[in-house]
């Protein structure tokens, strides 16, 4: 890592920041994802406790303690929650985070927490699927949508007026990227709050708090919690005001986790930083054996040096993340690719230690040719990987 934050050309940090990577008060990344949030030692008991499963608390006289009620807080909660905030906000002890069910409950809370009937929000025209179910709901309550692609920082050009900029960076599954810190300046300036969806990246790979944005939002069923095997999502703000905010919306609707969840999230964690690195390490040497290959158009990946937003990309971000795009020349032989590989699962979502790839098409909700791959790179090693994924490709052309 140099002085300045931006990786060396692998996407990996630098050997001189150490295994870690950037450093905030002398400790590493790899270091803070496996001692964030837990407690402070006791004899005899485990390192994380165990999840705490209840549903009412013992609650004599006045309700002033920290937990009342299973729908409103939890121990096991707390905990991941003290963990995700470390590595959202490192040294920072003002920063909120709250946990939810899911990805898009923590979507949800954010867009319907802060906009009122007669509101406008900007949202990426590019981005996670699923957001076009919500443009319908908040239609339906009196909110004004507008849209506009990512890369170009496009998304300015419809923002006056706006109360909400949300903003995905990488998007997904497009890889196009936004200037975060120019895109905040604006916003703020034009008096609109902003949001990063930094699902792709995790808080390794970029900190949309640190970069000005009001919220920084995840969908931790993907490379945070990285098995595949757990549902849930995150909400880090640094205003007070604003974090009772989305709790209160939380509260009200019941998006919670599960005590097991949210246990095996934490637990999860603890190897972030090597699976983070040993995948975005792949994912660029995947981009490059594909780079030029003759059946290979419209490769993306904001770690190589080529791609159109990697300038960008460089400036804001730590580690480039595990996805990386192209398409095939038409949808059977996308499909023909797929069926061919061996160590990659054809199943959707991302962010996984098993790689995992789709021919994206088949949803019917992205603007994206019919040949189009989103390839999320898993823990495997490199070579098997890499010879796996142009083995297919050859079988694909014949």
């Amino acid at each position: 890592m140099s002085d300045n934050g931006t990786p060396g050309a692998s996407g990996a940090p630098d050997a001189a920041a150490g295994a870690g990577g950037e450093r905030h008060g002398g400790i590493g990344d790899g270091t803070r994802a496996v001692r964030a949030g837990l407690p402070e030692p006791v004899k005899y008991e485990p390192t994380l406790p165990g999840p705490v499963f209840a549903a009412h608390f013992h609650l004599p006289g006045e309700p002033t303690g920290p937990y009342t009620y299973g729908r409103d807080e939890n121990p096991t909660w707390t905990h991941l929650e003290r963990a995700i905030g470390e590595l959202e906000a490192p040294g920072e002890s003002g920063a909120s985070t709250l946990v939810f069910a899911s990805g898009m409950a923590a979507i949800s809370a954010v867009l319907f927490s802060q906009l009122r009937s007669g509101d406008a929000v900007v949202l990426p025209d590019d981005g996670y699927q699923a957001l076009p179910l919500l443009h319908e709901q908040l239609r339906a309550y009196g909110i004004e949508v507008r849209t506009a692609p990512t890369g170009g920082d496009a998304q300015l050009s419809v923002l006056a007026g706006a109360r909400l900029l949300w903003l995905e960076t990488p998007s997904n599954p497009g890889l196009d990227v936004c200037d975060v810190r120019r895109m905040v300046a604006a916003a703020h300036e034009a008096g609109a709050l902003v949001a990063v969806d930094n699902t792709l990246a995790t808080p390794l790979g970029q900190r949309p708090l640190q970069l000005g944005a009001d919220f920084s939002v995840a969908s931790d069923t993907k490379g945070m919690t990285g098995h595949g095997d757990i549902l849930l999502g995150h909400v880090s703000c640094r205003d007070p005001e604003r974090a009772a905010e989305v709790r209160r919306w939380r509260k009200i609707v019941g998006a919670i986790p599960g005590p097991m969840e949210a246990w095996l999230a934490h637990r999860s964690l603890a190897t972030l930083a090597l699976r983070i690195d040993r995948q975005c390490a792949t994912a660029l040497a995947l981009a490059e054996a594909l780079s030029g290959h003759r059946d290979v158009a419209g490769l993306r990946y904001p770690g190589l040096p080529g791609d159109p937003s990697h300038e960008v990309a460089a400036r804001q971000m730590r580690r480039f993340g595990s996805v990386v795009s192209f398409v095939l020349p038409d949808r059977e032989w996308a499909d023909r690719f797929l069926d061919a590989l061996r160590l990659v699962d054809d199943a959707t979502s991302f962010g996984g230690v098993r790689s995992t790839a789709e021919r994206r098409g088949r949803w019917g909700g992205d603007a994206v040719p019919e040949g189009f791959v989103r390839f999320s790179v898993g823990a495997e090693d490199p070579d098997d990987l890499i010879a796996d994924a142009l083995g297919a490709l050859d079988k694909a052309a014949r």
